[in-house]
């Protein structure tokens, strides 16, 4: 399964998962506190409601983002530089440590699988970097230095699965 399906699928999941508690559980939630009475003092009423505008606003954030995924081409990604899906092994030239990575959209981070953003500091400073090169990366604690030891791009992958 490619990154692109990963992501895909996670969408789906997701939005299964809020489209259910909008039809099913928000509704019963709803019909359940106007039984109560006085809508204007009912906590649980503007709960389900506040609950319900942020499902409905989340659903239409996913529906977006699938729009884009759509949209991305893999025969155009850059197949010699790090770009979206890109796996990557970059070794810090201040600390010596080597670090894997995988880039991903920012809604998709795993930190513990390795994944960071293209919209992260790091994402940022890798994006359109080659084989070797050395890149400076603006971080919170200070401008570090690294070096692209290792490269796999989504074309890359692609071709080899």
């Amino acid at each position: 399964m490619t990154m692109l399906d990963e992501i895909r699928h996670r969408i789906d999941e997701e939005m299964g998962s809020l489209d259910h508690e909008l039809t099913r559980e928000l509704p019963e939630r709803i019909r359940k506190a106007v039984e109560l009475g006085d809508l204007r003092e009912n906590a649980e009423y503007k709960s389900a409601l506040e609950r319900q505008q942020f499902v409905q606003a989340r659903m239409s954030h996913l529906s977006q983002r699938q729009s884009e995924l759509s949209q991305i081409d893999v025969e155009n990604l850059p197949a010699d530089r790090v770009g979206f899906g890109s796996k990557v092994s970059v070794k810090d030239l201040d600390g010596g440590e080597t670090f894997d990575f995988t880039i991903v959209a920012g809604d998709f981070l795993d930190l513990d699988a390795g994944q960071i953003s293209l919209a992260s500091p790091i994402g940022r400073g890798l994006l359109g970097a080659r084989l070797d090169e050395k890149v400076k990366v603006s971080l919170p604690m200070g401008e570090r230095r690294y070096q692209v030891v290792s490269l796999r791009t989504l074309p890359e992958q692609l071709r080899m699965d």
